[in-house]
């Protein structure tokens, strides 16, 4: 992986500028990341410094009507989080808005939706997952970095790898671990059938990717013995669970209750037999 030089984040800002500029976050390592590599990287215009003080991004002063809904659901998950913490998930919903403007991250526009479509709909399957420090999780077809993001706010041992085929999607995944301070987090614009890591993952994580044999298919290799694949998935994917090769086991298919969401939502916990 090619180390984040201390110029990546002149010129990626969206607003106006080249298709190219993403094309830079390919097969970024943040660990290598500098602190001020995403100093003119916000989308439209202004310093992302400007953003909370305890995370380096100020969320906007609409934000703090979701305040109440992020801690209250985050409580309802039985997630624990530190005011950082909380105070880093709001910075994520304020880039992510703000970078949807320009570039089509999410159908979901409307900060406040975000709260519970992505960022509570990300943590419920954190009391599902193992909770084993230093967790080695892969999240495919990250998108706009959902669940993998979120999940490395809130668990902060663990080393997270967001990969999508999407240059500008990873653009913006690269940039917002930049500027909400989450070295744990790498961000890789290739097919997962292509992705060459070092090592396997623990956790093998997607959400809306595909149907539960061609996840398997295209990921399995990517999980270390003993591992996990889960799929996050709407309502109970019967068909799909008839559909899985023989030499899969599923292991658990919890049902989750999402905070504010009226929709059925279930995770798919699978291993290789």
């Amino acid at each position: 992986m090619s180390a984040a030089g201390p110029s990546q984040g002149a010129n990626c800002a969206p607003s106006g500028g080249s298709a190219a500029a993403p094309a830079a976050s390919v097969g970024v390592d943040l660990r290598a990341a500098g602190p001020s590599q995403g100093a003119n990287c916000s989308p439209s215009g202004g310093s992302a410094a400007a953003n909370a003080a305890s995370v380096g991004v100020q969320p906007p002063a609409a934000a703090t009507a979701q305040d109440d809904t992020l801690a209250r659901g985050i409580a309802t998950l039985g997630v624990a989080v530190t005011p950082a913490q909380l105070a880093q998930l709001h910075a994520y919903v304020a880039l992510l808005a703000k970078w949807n403007r320009t570039y089509n991250l999410t159908a979901i526009r409307e900060p406040e939706r975000m709260v519970t479509h992505h960022l509570l709909d990300a943590l419920a399957v954190v009391p599902h997952l193992p909770q084993r420090p230093h967790l080695r999780v892969l999240d495919v077809g990250s998108g706009g970095g959902v669940p993998g993001i979120p999940l490395a706010i809130v668990r902060p041992d663990w080393r997270v790898a967001c990969v999508d085929s999407n240059h500008k999607k990873i653009a913006f995944v690269t940039q917002a671990a930049i500027e909400l301070k989450l070295p744990n987090v790498e961000a890789h614009a290739t097919r997962v059938e292509d992705y060459a890591p070092a090592a396997p993952f623990d956790v093998v994580i997607s959400r809306a990717f595909s149907d539960l044999a061609s996840f398997v298919q295209s990921s399995a290799r990517h999980v270390a013995p003993g591992g996990v694949l889960a799929a996050m998935k709407g309502v109970h994917p019967d068909e799909e669970l008839a559909e899985l090769p023989s030499d899969v086991v599923v292991v658990a298919k919890p049902a989750l209750a999402v905070p504010g969401l009226d929709a059925a939502r279930h995770l798919i916990l699978m291993q290789r037999a």
